[in-house]
């Protein structure tokens, strides 16, 4: 109860703040049409993954993100029922595989489909972080499904 109490505030809260900005989910390009430019997509990500650069990255994504991604990245949250969403796996490496950090910076900041943007209300190094985030939860969940496949079973 407590817990449904807390994701119900914070999605309260979100949509207080999208409708005080004027941003709102359906301004942000569906998830199909969005488009990118070449340099967008080519950035580099000047943020070197850190334990510390993690650690704010992943307080942000507890209370920005977790909602709709889950935990631990496995598209899981507690509201994509009663959304509909549709939501990816990013325990698996293949998932990411083809979205370049630079995209993925572009997709964090812009927004897309239903998801809000980040926009400049969070620090460009702290969205590059972000995207640090979402590769090292690829890069465990990868390691924990090779390390299952690779033990025998009893």
């Amino acid at each position: 109860m407590k817990r449904s109490l807390l994701v119900v505030s914070a999605v309260l809260l979100v949509g207080l703040w999208a409708s005080r900005t004027g941003l709102r989910a359906q301004d942000n390009p569906k998830a199909d049409d969005y488009k990118i430019s070449d340099a967008d997509m080519a950035r580099v990500n000047p943020v070197k993954s850190s334990p510390e650069g993690l650690a704010e990255a992943r307080k942000v994504f507890g209370y920005d993100c977790e909602m709709c991604h889950g935990a631990k990245g496995d598209g899981k949250g507690e509201v994509v029922e009663s959304m509909k969403l549709t939501m990816r796996d990013w325990r698996d490496p293949a998932t990411l595989a083809k979205l370049s950090d630079g995209e993925m910076f572009y997709i964090i900041t812009k927004g897309k489909g239903k998801m809000m943007a980040e926009g400049e209300r969070v620090p460009e190094k702290l969205r590059w972080n972000l995207v640090n985030l979402v590769r090292a939860l690829a890069a465990k969940g990868g390691g924990e499904q090779k390390s299952a496949a690779a033990t025998p079973a009893p």
